[in-house]
Parts: structure tokens; C-alpha cells; sequence
């Protein structure tokens, strides 16, 4: 199972191709912002990574990060497009805690949403 470090917060085994973003919640019991209900819309899971960042990405982290002028940005990734499949060292730079927000948003489902119908590369 891989191992998942967050910065400030511990390390956490979560079970394989776990979405990183309920692993932040569930294994970690961080308080990760997904405002989109984890559908890659809003950008407000966004995590930075420190080692272990993912080669692949799917289309919809790609075209939302692009639009909202992050593509460039080195290290950040949507939580909620990203599988639980390697060992994996990152920091929190989304949370409900500051946001003004009154909850994180609408739980993400189990899967992908929207279902990676093609992988790409940043």
C-alpha cells in the first residue's frame, strides 16, 4: 500500500488507487478544501507536491488548471484527479481552515469524476 506524507500533518498508508484527495480526508483527517464536489472545476483542492509527483494527469486536470492560469505553476496538482498508486510527500495549500468557506464541499466520489477518458503529461 502506498505511503502518503503531508507535510505538517504525518505519514498515512492508504489503500491503492485511493483518490489522493479522500485519502487527505479519510487516512490523513485533513481538513482538504473540493469545493466541486471532486469533478476537477474549481481548483480549490489543489495540493503541492515535494517528491512523488504523478507523470500523468488526466485531460480534465489539465484543462482546468490551464484555465485557471495554474499550468505553469510547478508542483500543483488537483487533489481530486490524482490515484493513490506510489509513495507520495506533499504540502496542503487548500484548505477549509481560512477559506471563509462553511464546509469543504460535496464529499468526491469513490471514482474519477469526470472518468479519465484520456491521460496526458503536464
Amino acid at each position: 500500500m502506498p505511503k502518503l506524507t503531508v507535510e505538517g500533518v504525518g505519514e498515512f498508508t492508504v489503500p491503492e488507487t485511493k483518490r489522493l484527495v479522500l485519502a487527505l480526508v479519510d487516512e490523513a483527517g485533513t481538513d482538504q478544501l473540493y469545493a466541486c464536489g471532486g469533478n476537477a472545476r474549481c481548483t480549490t483542492c489543489r495540493v503541492e507536491y515535494i517528491e512523488g509527483e504523478p507523470a500523468k494527469m488526466t485531460t480534465a486536470e489539465k484543462t482546468v488548471l490551464a484555465a485557471k492560469g495554474l499550468a505553469a505553476a510547478p508542483n500543483i496538482r488537483l487533489s481530486c484527479q490524482i490515484l493513490c498508486d506510489h509513495d507520495m510527500r506533499l504540502r496542503l495549500i487548500s484548505r477549509l481552515e481560512g477559506s471563509g468557506r462553511i464546509d469543504a464541499g460535496k464529499r468526491p466520489t469513490d471514482a474519477l469524476a469526470p472518468e479519465p477518458v484520456e491521460w496526458t503529461t503536464r
